[in-house]
């Protein structure tokens, strides 16, 4: 589904991914572990087209994406979570899901059922304001505006940051759904481990801008991952 293939990306002199190399297969959970600044937030923007690269290049079903522009990514499927939700807090729940149209045609702008069933909280809020949503509502919101644009690539950056665990559940739940309906690759960057050991079918460790792991989970050692996660 996705190739991220020897992306080299630099913020002025400053490099902040060196040949780093990414899959993520459809169907699968791949979890992109490390801890702050290791480059974690610059690959999934690089991936999505909102970070030019340097070098190197993202293809998606085998086609070259690495010019396009972000908006044409969204059109060929890719969908982004960003971190810290970026919801519209002056829209309403229904008005925030609705600006998920803008990549589709026009016969698909309507908003699945399927949404109000992964996530039942946001049926009985439409006409609340985003802004009034809690954390973990706003959450929920951002990953059902990605879901409404019927992603083939559905990518989360560290959705389970400042949420409260019961939340963290839900969400786990849902991810571990859409990766078994088997219509979508799910790329996922995490701090939490054992949110995302718990989810990932395949792991890529980041340690200062470059992949020092990566495997099926079960052929990783947990400790030598937890170690790249945790602050010396």
């Amino acid at each position: 589904m996705l190739k991220a293939e020897n992306i080299d990306l630099f913020y002025g002199a400053s490099q902040a991914l060196k040949n780093v190399n990414v899959t993520a297969e459809i169907g699968q959970v791949t979890c992109v572990l490390g801890r702050n600044g290791v480059g974690k937030t610059s690959l999934m923007r690089a991936i999505v087209g909102q970070q030019p690269i340097k070098s190197g290049h993202v293809t998606l079903e085998g086609q070259n994406i690495t010019a396009l522009a972000p908006y044409d990514r969204a059109r060929r499927g890719i969908a982004f979570v960003p971190q810290g939700r970026e919801i519209f807090p002056l829209l309403t729940v229904q008005e925030n899901l609705m600006t998920g149209f803008a990549p589709l045609a026009r016969a698909l702008r309507h908003i699945p059922d399927e949404i109000f069933d992964l996530f039942p909280v946001i049926k009985d809020m439409l006409s609340r304001r985003g802004g009034d949503l809690s954390g973990g509502q706003q959450q929920q919101l951002a990953i059902a505006r990605a879901l409404v644009t019927r992603p083939r690539l559905l990518v989360l950056d560290e959705p389970t940051e400042g949420i409260q665990p019961s939340i963290i559940k839900d969400i786990e739940r849902v991810i571990r759904h859409l990766a078994d309906r088997g219509d979508m690759a799910i790329l996922l960057v995490e701090q939490y481990f054992d949110f995302a050991h718990a989810l990932a079918d395949h792991i890529f460790v980041l340690d200062r801008g470059e992949v020092v792991l990566h495997g099926p989970k079960n052929a990783l050692e947990e400790d030598a991952v937890r170690r790249h996660l945790t602050v010396s």
